[in-house]
Order: C-alpha cells, then structure tokens, then sequence
C-alpha cells in the first residue's frame, strides 16, 4: 500500500529513502518464497522507490510496474499535467517459481464475442493469422494457403509470414476455424478463437489498469463515507486490491499490508476468503481499521461486497504493540519492565503470546512439555545474590512454588546462575543469560 497517504507526505526525500529502505528489507524476509510484493506510489518517489527496490529484491525479480489510472477526470487547475496516474511497482520474491494467476473474464472482454456467421459453437472473435517474422526468418511459415469461397492460392508477405505451420494451417481449415471475411474474399484469412475455448482460462493480467476496471479515488472515498468514516486524501477503491488479491494469492493465503490505513486491505482480503495482517501506526487503526472491518464481518455491502457475495462472517484480532524491547543498536531497553521483558522471551521461545498472570511470578509459564522462567527485578546488570537476577537455591525455590504441578524441564533466563553444572542437570535447567541471550527474533 502507499507509506503516506493521510500521514505525513511533506517527508523530506532522504528521510524517505531512509524509512523505506530497512522495512523493505524486513518485508523481503516475511515474503513466502512463492510470494510478491506491491507497493503504491506516485510519481514523485516511484522511479527512486524502484531502485530501492532492484536492490533489496534483486533486478531480475522485478515483474512490472502497474499503472493504475487513480482518476476518471482530468485535474483542469492543474498548472503543468494532469496527474492521473500512481504505479503499482510489483517484485518477486523469486521470480524464477512465482507466477500470476488468471484473471475472471469480465462481462466487457466476453462482449467482444460475436457469432455474425451463427457458428454452432457459440461466439467467437478474430484473431491475426500472420505474425511479425520475415520469410528469410520462418522459411517454414511462408506457404501457399487456399480460399475455400475463391479458389484463390494466397501467399503471406515475405515480411509478414502465417503464425501457424503448414500441419496446423490444414487443422484449422478442415475443423472450419478459418475466416475469410462476410463476402468470403478477405486477402488473408483470420483464425476463430471461441469464447468456449478461452472462458475457463482466464484473463492474462496486463500492465495498465483503467478507472473502469479497477475503480479510482472517488469510488475509495465514496466507499468510505458509506462506512461514516472520515475519507482519506486518496483512498485506494475496493476493486483496486480485489485485482491485486486475485492476481497474486489464491484463498487461505496470508496477506500482509504493513501500511494499513483505512482497511481496504483487510476488508477485501476477508470478502475474499484469504488470511491476512493489518500494521497500522496511526490512530486510524482505531478511527477507521477496526469500525470497518468490524462492518465487513457483520455484512456490509459496500466495495466488492456483493461482486463476490459477500454475506458477513469470520473475525479477526486486535492486536496493540508493547512498549519496545531493543534500542536501535540491537540492546535491551535499559529501562524495560519485567512483563515487557517477559513477554518477549516468552515469543521467542514459544512463538506465541504471553498472557500476564496476576500476580506476576518469575514462572513465566510451559508449553510443549517445557517451562520457562524468568529473574529480573527490573534494573538490568544488577548481579548482586540478593537483587534476584541470579540464579540461586533461594530464586529456583521461589520459581519451583509458582510453576505449580508442572515438573518437566526448565529454562531459566537471569543475569548469572551460582548454582553449578551438577545441579543445573540434575534440575532440569537450561541458564540462559540476561541480556546476552535474549534475541530479537526466534
């Protein structure tokens, strides 16, 4: 999604590339391999974002920049060009194995089926039966063909041979897929693609996006205001991520919009059966995200609402972020809170979260036939016995009292241990060291 619409936009440009850079890097790493990667931007920062981009992502994982034509209307109070447009710069995570789906037919490219000579198998639509290779090029692909209605022998042009070979050529004309115009006296035949033939493969996806398709910002702000929510400055329309969903997941997958904003991500990824994870910094997580999505689940029939017969259902969790562990040098917060702390090593040990117990205890609780401890009292490097950060037989009795009957093994985090190696093992404890041992990621 766009980094800055309805936050701060005047970001001076070096500051931006200073955001973008780390936290696409981040997102590279959450990417399944088989995933991509889409990110909104106008024409200010997208040439600079796309560099960014070839290097966190690599150049040859570049798939396309999509233009997305964000108005209907030209601007008339515009001083230079009308601005029309924003790109949809889509990258790989190996581009080598991922592939986009089709597209759904939509009711405008089946309309371009006709039947003028009442073919029994239904509508179909012209295509070129020559293509752009010269004779010298496809010797093969330069041959005489017959018009059935006049007799007549004809030849392609030496610059513009027939896109078919001579076995498939004689294919098409005994199974009658050959058409030489109304009067039957066209100079080069055209080949009958029927709609029967392509309806179940899908559209291929292209690289512009027209208002008529996709929607524009108007259709965003409207959807918005149906939802009695304060509309962004430009907000992306429900069609716009139904294209992107459907092109790049299929249902169950997980989609992650680390921009959230007003929700259209999450709204459409669970009309549209897939899994998702919504970030948002702003206080329009509260405003917009969660009223909206809340909206969604009871039924709401705005967007791609009832284009995919959305009729309500699911849920979804409301997550707040803790207080930060690290510091920007990859330390622990020297002021950090014993829960704060606890919480943490409970995810990286679990990688699930931790639910505070009251009272608090250094037990921090088991899973998976392990438990977990932790020593701290809130001021980090006090190794003293009597602070109890150390481990001690007075610590591991106070810890053995809280865990009740669990009685598996133990890992215990602290600022050093004074119990020996014999007695670690015969206790069933693992010491892990407070802070050398606490990792910022699992």
């Amino acid at each position: 999604g766009s980094a800055f619409e309805h936050y701060d936009d005047n970001l001076e440009h070096s500051q931006w590339l200073a955001m973008m850079w780390p936290r696409l890097e981040l997102l590279r790493e959450l990417l399944a391999e088989d995933g991509s990667i889409w990110v909104s931007i106008d024409d200010r920062e997208g040439h600079y974002l796309k560099v960014i981009m070839d290097e966190v992502f690599g150049r040859g994982n570049f798939v396309a920049n999509v233009i997305w034509q964000k108005k209907y209307a030209p601007a008339n109070d515009a001083i230079w060009l009308s601005d029309n447009h924003d790109h949809l710069m889509g990258f790989a995570k190996s581009k080598a194995i991922w592939r986009p789906n089709k597209l759904a037919r939509s009711e405008k490219s089946n309309a371009a089926y006709k039947n003028p000579d009442d073919d029994p198998r239904g509508p179909w639509k012209a295509g070129d039966y020559t293509c752009a290779k010269s004779s010298e090029e496809r010797p093969n692909l330069y041959y005489p063909v017959t018009n059935p209605f006049t007799g007549e022998e004809i030849w392609p042009k030496t610059t513009r041979v027939w896109g078919y070979g001579k076995d498939e050529y004689e294919r098409h004309a005994k199974e009658e897929r050959l058409w030489w115009g109304k009067t039957g006296k066209n100079k080069v035949p055209a080949y009958k693609r029927f709609l029967s033939d392509v309806e179940d493969d899908g559209a291929v996806p292209q690289t512009i996006w027209l208002w008529g398709d996709v929607g524009h910002t108007q259709d965003g702000r409207k959807e918005q205001i149906a939802l009695n929510a304060k509309p962004f400055g430009t907000p992306k329309p429900e069609r716009l991520l139904e294209r992107i969903v459907e092109m790049t997941t299929d249902p169950g997958d997980l989609v992650l919009d680390s921009f959230l904003g007003s929700g259209t991500t999450a709204a459409v990824a669970q009309k549209m059966g897939r899994r998702y994870i919504g970030i948002e910094m702003g206080g329009h997580a509260v405003t917009h995200c969660a009223p909206r999505l809340q909206k969604v689940i009871d039924g709401e029939q705005g967007g791609i609402s009832k284009a995919s017969e959305w009729q309500g259902g699911g849920g979804y969790r409301f997550y707040r972020l803790g207080p930060p562990v690290f510091t920007e040098d990859g330390q622990i917060q020297p002021d950090i809170r014993f829960p704060t702390l606890a919480a943490h090593i409970w995810f990286a040990e679990t990688g699930s979260p931790w639910t505070e117990p009251q009272p608090l205890s250094p037990f921090l609780g088991a899973q998976g036939g392990k438990g977990f401890a932790l020593l701290y009292n809130g001021i980090l490097g006090d190794k003293s016995v009597s602070g109890g950060n150390v481990l001690t037989r007075k610590t591991l009795a106070t810890i053995r009292a809280a865990q009740g009957d669990f009685a598996g093994p133990l890992t215990v985090y602290g600022e050093r241990t004074a119990l020996s190696e014999v007695t670690l093992k015969a206790e069933q404890i693992e010491f892990k060291q407070t802070p050398y041992d606490v990792k910022a990621r699992k």
